[in-house]
């Protein structure tokens, strides 16, 4: 599987655009940039059987599992709603910005 280009970094806030929990928003916990996935807090959470071990006992957790990319946008900061991220060079560096209000977003 090839590694697709995302403009998402961990701590972004997002909003879900398609899938089980359309519309529902968190931020990124980890991202996974070869199988383009990412786990989103409070984003498809299903419930699993854990058997007891000697650390901690057993019963029925709860935990996010991975979000295909495409189905994420980002959302703005100014006005919650979801935009595109763009890049623009500045002092030598390399910085994102949203496209719609052009708000720099700063690096988590």
């Amino acid at each position: 599987m090839d590694k697709i280009k995302t403009k998402l970094k961990k701590g972004d806030n997002v909003i879900v655009v398609s899938g089980k929990d359309k519309g529902k928003s968190g931020s990124i916990l980890s991202i996974f940039p070869t199988k383009n996935k990412a786990i989103v807090k409070g984003i498809n959470i299903v419930k699993k059987h854990q058997k007891p071990d000697k650390k901690s006992g057993g019963g029925i957790i709860e935990k996010e599992l991975p979000v295909h990319i495409s189905n994420l946008s980002f959302i703005s900061i100014k006005d919650g709603k979801k935009t595109k991220i763009g890049y623009k060079i500045e002092n030598n560096k390399k910085i994102r910005f949203e496209k719609k209000t052009g708000e720099i977003i700063k690096n988590v």
